[in-house]
């Protein structure tokens, strides 16, 4: 089975075009993102096929979990697409079906080639039911910041949102590099109120137009970068007031540019690029 390895701020995942034959899409993303003894990756992306799309994605964490919505995955899967010929070399905008909807990545060029992509990652949601997060109503107005909760013996401050998946956010005061996710990280996302567990983001503001963050993804761990987690920092800071319309996310991987107003679509902006190909042995293949 060919696949390519692609990575945006060092999120990096595993494309592969789905109608190559059946498989066993969770089974095989535990074998081929194990990075001793697979290829590596944050991910597996299954391209296929889309009825109201140009594209369908579904993205598999390397656990076998299904994720809902990937920023970076998205990124990936749109240089992938053009550089295969997959798609109208002069097109302004391809469109990528999801769990979470159609979402849109808007394409800028110079010379003749893609520049840069700005995603549409939809418009976050707030309550409770939508994040999901499993918070008495009473006491849980929309939006949801700053909820204290009790992680082994540390109180975490928590703001909440849904970017088509959820995300725990907390605003730090230290240098997110002091603080310890690797002890939290997994805690935070299988806490008993999240039902779906969560991603788990960090995030310290350096000035109204940069942030620093890391993040624990679920189903994957500490990532270098992820891009829904990204538009989730920047829509919580908003709405702290402690940043402007757009701002810098700084991730170990990279920076992510997000811009939202308050209301409406997050956009999302970021690199893109391949890394290698190859072929998986068919005798790894898991078919369904």
């Amino acid at each position: 089975m060919n696949f390519s390895k692609a990575q945006g701020a060092g999120n990096d995942f595993i494309l592969v075009e789905g109608e190559q034959a059946p498989r066993d899409w969770s089974r095989l993303a535990i074998a081929m993102c194990n990075r001793h003894f697979g290829i590596g990756g944050d991910g597996l992306i299954v391209i296929l096929p889309s009825n109201n799309a140009d594209f369908q994605m579904r993205m598999f964490n390397p656990d076998g979990s299904e994720a809902e919505a990937c920023g970076n995955g998205l990124r990936c899967l749109v240089r992938y697409v053009l550089d295969n010929g997959m798609a109208d070399v002069k097109a302004a905008e391809i469109s990528v079906a999801t769990m979470s909807g159609v979402k849109k990545a808007r394409l800028h060029r110079a010379g003749g080639r893609v520049t840069a992509m700005q995603v549409g990652m939809g418009e976050p949601k707030f309550s409770a039911g939508d994040i999901p997060v499993a918070i008495e109503p009473e006491k849980a107005p929309e939006p949801i910041l700053d909820y204290p909760l009790m992680v082994g013996d540390k109180e975490l401050h928590l703001s909440f949102v849904s970017i088509g998946n959820p995300h725990a956010v907390y605003f730090a005061q230290q240098a997110v590099s002091d603080f310890p996710l690797s002890q939290l990280g997994p805690r935070v996302e299988r806490h008993r109120i999240f039902p779906s567990r969560t991603n788990f983001e960090v995030a310290r503001v350096l000035s109204r137009k940069q942030i620093e963050a890391r993040v624990w993804e679920r189903g994957a761990g500490e990532t270098l970068a992820c891009g829904s987690g990204a538009c989730a920092i920047a829509v919580l800071a908003r709405l702290h007031d402690y940043t402007d319309n757009k701002v810098d996310i700084k991730l170990p991987g990279g920076i992510l540019s997000v811009e939202w107003a308050g209301s409406g679509e997050v956009l999302l902006s970021g690199p893109a690029e391949t890394v290698f190909s190859g072929e998986w042995p068919d005798e790894n293949v898991e078919t369904d």
